[in-house]
């Protein structure tokens, strides 16, 4: 695989996480928001959302790293 496709790649792998990571952070309030604003409001509710976004970022970073560099 030549370097600018490896680079450009690599680029595409870093930011489709920050994307899906950001659509997951806007739409979880519709999937588990129980329509409760007190609900939202809570420390365990926000600890929630914060982590089941950056989980699914970061396996989607490692993914997408392994898939890049797998043919180095």
């Amino acid at each position: 695989m030549s370097n600018t496709l490896t680079i450009s790649f690599g680029i595409l792998a870093i930011l489709l996480p920050l994307l899906a990571g950001r659509l997951i952070w806007k739409r979880y309030d519709r999937y588990f928001g129980r329509n409760d604003p007190a609900h939202q409001d809570t420390l365990g509710y926000f600890l929630k959302k914060l982590g089941a976004t950056a989980l699914f970022a970061f396996v989607l970073l490692w993914i997408g790293m392994s898939l890049v560099f797998s043919h180095q």
